[in-house]
C-alpha cells in the first residue's frame, strides 16, 4: 500500500471532520454572502461594516453546527470556553478575510470591467467584490479548520 493510501486510511476520521467542517463552512458562506449582499448592496452600508456583521453571523452559525455535528465528541471544555476560543480564531480569520477582501475587491472590479465589454460598472463591482470575498473565504476556511482543530477542539482524539 502506498504512503498516501496509508495516510488516508489512518486519518479517515480527520478527513471526515474536514468534510463536515467544509459543509458547515459552505452553509456559513451562504449566510455570510447573503447578509453581505443585503447590507452592502441593498441597504448601502459600507463594505467593511457589512462584511464584519455578515462574518459574525456566519461564525455564530458555524460554531453551533461544528460543536454539535462536526465535533460532537468535544465536550470536555465548557461551552463558554470553547465559544471563546472559536471566536478568537475567527476574529483572526475575520482580519484575514477583510484584508483579502479590501486588497482584492477594487483590482478585481477593474479587471472584470476591463475584460467584460458592455457590463455595467455596478455589475462589475458586484462580481469583483464577490470574487474577492470567495477568495478570502477559501483562505480563511483552511485557517479556521486547522487552528480550531489544534486549539478549540483539541480534546477530540
Amino acid at each position: 500500500m502506498n504512503s498516501l493510501a496509508i495516510q488516508i486510511r489512518d486519518n479517515r476520521k480527520e478527513i471526515n471532520r474536514f468534510l463536515k467542517f467544509a459543509v458547515v463552512g459552505t452553509f456559513g458562506a451562504f449566510v455570510d454572502f447573503s447578509i453581505l449582499y443585503i447590507l452592502h448592496r441593498l441597504a448601502g452600508w459600507p463594505l467593511v461594516l457589512s462584511n464584519t456583521i455578515s462574518f459574525a453571523c456566519a461564525v455564530s452559525s458555524n460554531f453551533i453546527w461544528n460543536r454539535y455535528w462536526t465535533y460532537p465528541d468535544s465536550r470536555s471544555k465548557p461551552l463558554s470556553a470553547q465559544l471563546g476560543q472559536f471566536f478568537a480564531v475567527n476574529v483572526l480569520g475575520w482580519a484575514i478575510n477583510t484584508g483579502i477582501l479590501h486588497l482584492l475587491a477594487l483590482p478585481l472590479t477593474s479587471l472584470i470591467g476591463t475584460f467584460s465589454l458592455g457590463i455595467s460598472a455596478t455589475l462589475a463591482y458586484t462580481f469583483g467584490y464577490n470574487l474577492a470575498k470567495a477568495t478570502a473565504t477559501g483562505v480563511v476556511m483552511f485557517w479556521n479548520f486547522f487552528v480550531n482543530r489544534v486549539w478549540t477542539y483539541n480534546d477530540v482524539e
